[in-house]
């Protein structure tokens, strides 16, 4: 039999509209997505937060999902960047305001814009400023989109270097830019500075954020890797349906 998971470790993003329910049901936590969008803390707030409140009902534990569109820690052109530091601000002050602790983010790589050097480089120092007044029992985990390889995002978590700035590992993008590389070997690497992992499945590009059962990827190989190689690392089921995947779990074996 798999290791089991942890319930008081398992999310359920609220891109699945059935999200809130399932988490009630099976006593799961919830990221929050509504704010992946940065406008919806701004013009769209009036409309956005009832709804994540009213998600929230259902469940008492939470991260959250920080806005990503055009957003880049290493941005060239110091106004862009300006940019980037004041959505986050306005992030960790949606979060606190929430009473949520632990917070994902995009990392921001664009292939073929950025050298990866200088990617890291910029990314140390702008995640070691943010974090310099942030408090102790607040956490970031950086999210792999569109990296082709693991080595990047482990290089700026070992920068950063800081108990509260761990990687957050999607293997359903790792699954469409992984160029070659295995997927077990991708795991493998990452899990020594992981903190929190997306789970979904999809048969390669587009990203389609199937339940776990659906697509090419071995995600019980994936998952027992990470349950033995990052056993604190919290996990999100990223799926478009929620009870399909936490039924695959249960089905496996992984839930009770």
């Amino acid at each position: 039999m798999p290791e089991k998971i942890d319930r008081s470790k398992l999310y359920l993003s609220t891109v699945a509209a059935d999200a809130p329910e399932t988490a009630q049901d099976f006593g799961l936590g919830l990221e929050i997505a509504e704010f992946c969008t940065a406008m919806n803390m701004d013009e769209g707030f009036a409309t956005y937060d009832p709804i994540a409140r009213e998600k929230m009902r259902h469940a008492d534990r939470f991260v959250l999902h920080a806005p990503f569109n055009e957003l880049c820690p290493s941005a060239i052109d110091p106004l862009v960047l300006d940019i980037a530091r004041r959505r986050y601000a306005q992030a960790f002050q949606l979060a606190d305001g929430y009473g949520i602790r632990r917070m994902v983010v995009h990392s921001g790589y664009v292939p073929l814009v950025y050298f990866k050097e200088y990617f890291v480089e910029r990314s140390v120092e702008f995640w070691r400023a943010y974090l310099a007044d942030k408090p102790d029992d607040f956490s970031i985990n950086i999210e792999n989109v569109l990296e082709d390889e693991p080595d990047m995002l482990i290089d700026i978590a070992r920068g950063v270097d800081d108990p509260r700035f761990k990687l957050c590992f999607d293997i359903g993008h790792a699954n469409i830019t992984k160029n070659g590389l295995d997927i077990m070997e991708w795991t493998q690497r990452v899990v020594p500075v992981l903190g929190h992992a997306h789970l979904h499945n999809n048969y390669g590009w587009p990203d389609r954020h199937h339940p776990l059962g659906d697509g090419d990827m071995d995600v019980a190989a994936i998952l027992d890797l990470i349950l033995s190689g990052a056993p604190e690392a919290t996990i999100t089921i990223e799926s478009i349906e929620a009870r399909p995947s936490v039924d695959w779990l249960i089905d496996k074996g992984y839930l009770q």
